[in-house]
């Protein structure tokens, strides 16, 4: 864990001298950060931006947020006529012919492997492997399809997903006008490490895409077949991994957290046998394939594998196309762009990090592979939304040592930068490395700073005058959390609903994460703490107190227990769960009937206690 030299107990201690005096002067107290509490730490500058919507939401109401619409109207059966109409309104390709990708950008600037081929091999001295996707067998059928990003950002008419031809172009058995597929090279540092070559092991990249909001977006296709990088692989995602990774990752956008994003997700027939848990217990399941999208899927372990291998030109030719075209603040002739490039890597990927945190996300595998260079969260693997509250908390199976724990997460962010780092240095003149170093000392004080904000926001902390004692209440508050295991999405969700009259007569009534709290002994004095905390500034009211609160604290997240309930029904070719959660996720600072219905809010099952991800997909 990171930590500074905190104490929890000193900060028990020091709540019941500030309540004895009952001042509102700031107590002298340790910093947060401590205990077995929580390893947050982070960034000064702000990008954060959660979601505003509406702040409770009857399905059946047509005046609702556009993210609740009819459950229908977010998936690929909704009604033609509607439509159709708001597709001529946006002006949205109905035609998949027309729709049109292009590699030229990527293939100009960077090298592709000569050798032609999807044999498994060890390539050097390039980017991109050319690599065509390979259909799956048997009847395909859509599962799900995010209307946002079809709409919003790949300009298409939702219907279009409905025929035949997307069913083809989206499993990967047709290529999309423009599109020459790569799969991409890189490294990487897996569990601590170096791994070597890795790459796009059952992935394609289709091509980019320039949207008419002048975003360029790269199409992949996870699950489409086997590559020069499978290894001993076969190329193949399955109906499990798939749902998870369609999921989570417009769950997280929604969140307001930097991820990549899913379009469609189509499963087949097609046999895939799979070791869920590499015990031996070999199962049949059935293979899947996801489309998703990300503005680059450039990652730590594409410059890692470069460096390695004494590429050294091919380093920088990567890193200037990077730059280029996702950092064009920095001058191409600034002498100082790969400097400026790691310092800008550095406070983003801790501003992420901060954002996992506050939503209780854990990655699962953190390896150098899977780091995005522009800071957006990728590969949804072994992934897990905490429950009860335990800076402990390892999704992953497979991570027998607790190295990916949630609590982790920002040491492994600084090892994954040091790794950088070294990929990066033979670039950097000796007086630069000083400086990246110097840059990434700072990285921990970043990851502080803005995890202190977040969490400021998710108390509903107004002002900048009270920092210490803000961290006083935050880290006793996880303490508290921790002691009693109370769940940690609806802890802050509650404390969100909740009056302020509600709080002082302790009244939680149906509030099942706040009675679990208010068990610890330490409650009451805290409470107190808290409640003259909220009064400053006097001039807000507790309902704009809420409000502001539910917009940053959400209602629902992707448990592991709802992903599980809806891939079984998804492997027994029921997708009205998938399509469900889908729905209720794009929303999740609103409160909807069908989510209450199904349970998204309530005490967790108890077998959700039981269950196991591993990194088998």
């Amino acid at each position: 864990m990171i930590q500074r030299n905190r104490n929890p107990a000193t900060a028990e201690r020091r709540l019941a001298t500030f309540h004895n005096k009952n001042t509102h002067a700031a107590p002298s107290v340790e910093m947060w950060s401590s205990c077995t509490t929580l390893v947050f730490t982070v960034v000064a500058v702000s990008n954060f931006s959660p979601v505003h919507v509406l702040e409770f939401c009857e399905s059946a109401d047509p005046d609702c947020s556009s993210h609740v619409d009819a459950a229908s109207n977010n998936h690929p059966f909704a009604e033609p006529g509607q439509t159709r109409w708001k597709a001529n309104i946006l002006n949205l390709t109905q035609h998949l012919d027309l729709f049109k990708l292009s590699c030229k950008k990527l293939i100009e600037a960077l090298p592709v492997d000569e050798i032609d081929g999807n044999f498994v091999r060890t390539v050097k001295n390039c980017i991109f492997s050319r690599s065509n996707p390979t259909p799956l067998s048997g009847s395909l059928r859509l599962a799900a399809v995010s209307k946002d990003v079809i709409e919003g950002i790949l300009d298409l008419d939702v219907a279009v997903t409905w025929s035949e031809d997307f069913l083809l172009y989206a499993s990967g058995a047709k290529l999309l006008p423009g599109s020459a597929p790569l799969a991409h090279r890189y490294g990487g540092h897996q569990f601590g490490y170096w791994a070597g070559q890795l790459g796009d092991g059952r992935a394609h990249l289709l091509g980019q895409y320039l949207n008419r909001n002048g975003e360029t977006w790269e199409l992949q296709l996870k699950g489409s077949g086997k590559t020069p990088y499978s290894r001993f692989g076969d190329g193949r995602a399955v109906i499990r991994s798939s749902v998870r990774e369609f999921l989570c990752s417009e769950a997280m956008h929604f969140l307001g957290v930097p991820t990549s994003r899913a379009a469609s997700l189509i499963v087949s027939e097609e046999p895939v046998l799979r070791d869920q848990f590499y015990n031996g217990n070999v199962k049949t399941e059935r293979g899947a394939v996801v489309l998703r999208l990300a503005k680059s899927w450039f990652r730590f372990g594409s410059l890692e594998i470069l460096a390695e291998n004494g590429e050294i030109d091919l380093l920088k030719k990567l890193l200037n196309f990077v730059i280029g075209e996702h950092f064009s603040w920095i001058h191409s002739d600034d002498p100082d762009k790969y400097l400026v490039f790691f310092s800008t890597v550095v406070t983003e990927t801790a501003q992420l990090i901060a954002q996992w945190i506050s939503v209780g996300f854990a990655h699962g595998v953190c390896n150098t592979d899977n780091f995005s260079l522009l800071s957006v969260t990728i590969d949804y693997g072994p992934f897990g939304f905490m429950d009860s509250y335990d800076p402990n908390f390892v999704p992953n199976s497979s991570d027998d040592e607790g190295r990916y724990r949630i609590g982790a997460q920002a040491e492994v962010g600084l090892f994954n930068l040091e790794k950088l780092l070294v990929a990066l240095s033979p670039v950097l003149t000796q007086g630069q490395k000083k400086q990246a170093t110097i840059i990434l000392k700072g990285y921990l004080d970043i990851y502080q700073m803005r995890l202190q904000q977040l969490f400021k926001d998710k108390l509903g902390f107004l002002g900048d005058d009270e920092e210490e004692e803000d961290d006083h209440l935050i880290v006793l508050l996880l303490k508290m959390m921790e002691d009693t295991r109370s769940d940690f999405t609806m802890t802050f969700r509650q404390l969100s609903e909740v009056s302020t009259n509600q709080l002082r007569s302790r009244n939680f009534t149906q509030m099942w994460a706040l009675e679990d709290l208010s068990s610890h002994k330490l409650f009451s004095d805290w409470l107190i703490v808290y409640l003259q905390r909220l009064s400053r500034p006097q001039s807000e009211s507790d309902l704009h107190r809420q409000q502001r609160m539910k917009r940053v604290n959400p209602r629902y997240v992707l448990r592991n227990w709802m992903a599980e309930s809806a891939i079984r029904r998804a492997e027994e070719s029921d997708f009205s769960e998938v399509e469900l959660l889908h729905h209720i996720l794009s929303s999740p600072f609103v409160t909807q009937d069908s989510a209450e219905v199904a349970g998204y809010a309530a005490r967790p099952p108890l077998w959700a206690n039981r269950l196991k991800v591993s990194c088998s997909s």
